[in-house]
This record gives C-alpha cells, structure tokens and sequence, in this order.
C-alpha cells in the first residue's frame, strides 16, 4: 500500500495560536480577591439621579473624574433635571464647565441630549443601550455606564484601564474595547458581573498603572501572567 506523505506545512498554512486566557477558576479567584477587599465598589463621578450621571459621564470623556466633579458640584447644586438643563442654557453651562477638556462641544452635546430626553423620553433616561446611545454625545461605554450605575444592569464599560487590565490579566485579549467587553461578558461569573467593571477601573487606576504597575503590593500578582513584573522602589 502507497502511504500518502504528510502536506509539509508551510508557513501560509501555520496558525498563530495568541496568549492564552485565565483558566475559569483563577478568573474566579481574581473577582473573589476584588470582592473581598471592596465588596461594594462606587464609581467615582459624583451625581444625584441617572439625569446627573449621564451629564457627568458625557463630560469624562477625556478628563479626568477629579476634574469632572469640581465642575459639576455647582452645577449640580443648580441643575437636576433635563428641563432644568435646557432652562439654564448653552452659554451658561459652557462658563460652568469651562475647566473641562472639549467643554464647547460638550456644553452642545449635554443641551441637545437634555432637549432629546423632554422631547423622547418625558425627560426620563431611559434604560436601554439603543435609545441611550441615540443621545447627543453618548457612545457605548456612557450607555453601559449608565446602565449598569443607575439601573443595576450587568454592563461592561470598557475605558483605558479596563482595556490595560484585561490585556494584562488574560482575562479577554483584545484590539478594540469591543473586543474586551465581548470577552469579559464570557468569562466573568454571573455572581461578580454588576461590578466586576469597577473593580477593574479601580484596580487600574491605582495599582496596575500604565507606565508604572505596583505589581509589588498587588493582590493579584501570583494569578497574573504580565511580565516583567515591577518591584517597590524602596526594595
């Protein structure tokens, strides 16, 4: 019998398999490890109502959440809901808000949103990512914001430093926040979903810093596989 040889693979052929995911239980441990610390964690942009939320995360795009509550503490001890918003006006709002990055536009955006909410909505945010992300100024992330902090829906806002962290953690690997979002919604226990997106804001925020982790005083740093990783300065 003629034995048919083997195809030689060629380097066209050859797949290239990228880094491989946390197993489930160490993602499990790794949410365990976050819930233990910070059971409860908040979002960090102050607001009174969804109304004020939406405003508030419209305005963070691009600023930072410190930046953001120093301007809208006036303007939230004025302004609570759409109406009030429209009363005020553009121009007012614009000198409220002027120590924000891109406040023109956002001043724009955060009026015309406010007109969209009277008009469609019977000045109600509504609870939907479709009817949220056809507001003046609002992408997916503000909508999964929105969601998930006024609604308590399971959402996952992916911002620098849920991307950086994933990516790093092997929790989802990916290009785009899509991509990341995608991938964390298959591998996050349902039990730790409604505020696994925090704990991974936070976590990146003050410790798996971009240019400088602290891998040192990480709770995590035996489960995660990012290389190399940084010791304390003091050491």
């Amino acid at each position: 019998m003629t034995q048919t040889k083997p195809k030689k693979t060629t380097a066209k052929s050859r797949t290239k398999k990228g880094p491989a995911l946390l197993p489930p239980a160490a993602v499990k441990e790794v949410f365990a490890r976050m819930h233990a610390i910070e059971p409860e964690p908040k979002g960090e942009l102050e607001h009174v109502n969804p109304f004020t939320l939406l405003v508030a995360v419209v305005l963070s795009a691009q600023a930072t959440d410190a930046g953001v509550n120093k301007a809208t503490r006036p303007l939230f001890a004025m302004v609570t809901t759409p109406q009030q918003m429209v009363d005020l006006g553009e121009d007012r709002l614009r000198e409220i808000i002027k120590t924000i990055g891109l406040f023109r536009t956002k001043a724009k955006n955060v009026i015309a949103l406010s007109q969209q909410l009277l008009r469609d909505h019977q000045g109600e945010v509504p609870a939907d990512r479709d009817a949220l992300e056809k507001l003046p100024g609002v992408g997916r992330k503000t909508a999964n914001v929105v969601m998930n902090m006024a609604f308590g829906q399971p959402t996952m806002a992916v911002d620098t430093h849920v991307f950086r962290v994933s990516n790093r953690l092997h929790l989802a690997i990916g290009k785009t926040p899509l991509a990341i979002e995608q991938g964390l919604e298959k591998v996050i226990p349902a039990e730790y979903a409604l505020h696994a997106h925090h704990w991974l804001i936070l976590h990146g925020r003050y410790l798996c810093k971009a240019r400088s982790p602290e891998c040192w005083r990480c709770p995590l740093t035996d489960l995660c596989p990012f290389e190399p990783k940084t010791q304390s300065k003091s050491a």
